[in-house]
């Protein structure tokens, strides 16, 4: 349990720090998402017993879709709780989001392995298996005042997908193995620029499923196609190519109804998304591991893809779909 004098002391820094951030990132062109989410009444998050009446949380996210509506329903989750929420969703950035939290900015994300893995601890290769790669960054980011909560099923990893209406005339494909048993002409690919030319992309991903680039015999450079950000997606549904680059999470592949092939190999690494807290949050409220412990096994590939879908597809507001999952879940009740 932390000192009550210490608990004081930090919040007060922290949130003195908070309002400095929220102001320099205001600079920089950030839209409040701290505004808005819908009123609700606890469910099956229930108030936390015997939890202060100024008990207070800050919940951070990066500022694309699957992060904010993560956000919203840690928003939510705490709200249900009876936290105080500091609403600093929307950052621009998953630098930034570090920064808040290891500087006790901020309380609570939801956090990618794979990310922090690579990106942030600066590991040269991700982990596959998902609960080693958890258990890497659990244990590493100790050190750093960070406590990471059981994984969630979603992986929003690099995959590639193919249109519906391929997959019989490619031989009924299922996996990404597979690929080598196709005729060249049949082997083509659209995929970003940026996952074209990394080291821990395209490239060795082919090597990993036994085909050479620029061969005759395996993947000529005239089979490949580069696109920008997202348009991958379109590109792949129109026929551009048979396989198409994808993050497995994305809205789009429900909307284009795109198949996701299996990495048979294991060759992308884990990212599975997770709940990370400050460690001296959690020790002066140790009931938020067992909130966010009833949300994270609901969070899998497909029910993310849907709430994105919603989002990027149908224009809703990420705390509105936020809000109706946690509903639909029994998560929590509408405010009477």
């Amino acid at each position: 349990m932390v000192a009550p004098i210490k608990t004081a002391r930090r919040r007060l820094l922290a949130t003195a720090a908070a309002l400095a951030t929220v102001g320099m990132l205001a600079g920089c062109g950030l839209q409040s998402a701290a505004s808005y989410v819908p009123d609700a009444a606890p469910g099956t998050i229930k108030h936390i017993d015997g939890l202060p009446d100024d008990a207070k949380l800050t919940v951070t996210s990066k500022n694309f879709t699957e992060q904010l509506v993560l956000g919203k329903i840690a928003v939510l989750a705490a709200k249900a709780a009876g936290f105080k929420v500091t609403d600093l969703t929307n950052v621009p950035g998953s630098q930034p989001v570090r920064e808040l939290m290891l500087s006790d900015q901020a309380d609570f994300t939801w956090e990618y392995t794979g990310t922090a893995w690579i990106t942030y601890m600066g590991h040269a290769k991700g982990i596959p298996e998902k609960q080693k790669q958890w258990q890497a960054v659990h244990d590493e980011d100790l050190k750093n005042g960070l406590t990471w909560g059981k994984p969630a099923p979603l992986n929003n990893t690099y995959a590639f997908a193919v249109r519906r209406e391929a997959v019989k005339k490619l031989g009924g494909i299922t996996k990404l193995s597979q690929i080598a048993d196709l005729p060249v002409k049949q082997r083509t690919f659209c995929v970003e620029a940026e996952f074209n030319s990394r080291s821990d992309g395209f490239n060795p991903m082919l090597k990993a499923y036994g085909l050479k680039r620029g061969a005759a015999n395996g993947v000529p450079d005239s089979n490949i196609g580069t696109y920008d950000t997202g348009a991958v997606y379109s590109a792949t549904d129109q026929g551009d190519c048979n396989f198409g680059e994808v993050f497995t999470t994305d809205g789009r592949i429900k909307a284009l109804d795109l198949v996701v092939l299996e990495d048979d190999r294991k060759f992308f690494p884990a990212y599975n998304g997770a709940p990370v807290f400050n460690t001296e949050t959690l020790e002066e409220y140790p009931q938020l591991r067992d909130v966010f412990a009833q949300i994270s096994p609901l969070l899998t590939d497909d029910v993310m893809r849907e709430l994105n879908l919603r989002v990027d597809v149908n224009g809703e507001e990420p705390a509105d779909v936020a809000y109706d999952w946690m509903l639909q879940q029994g998560l929590i009740t509408e405010a009477k």
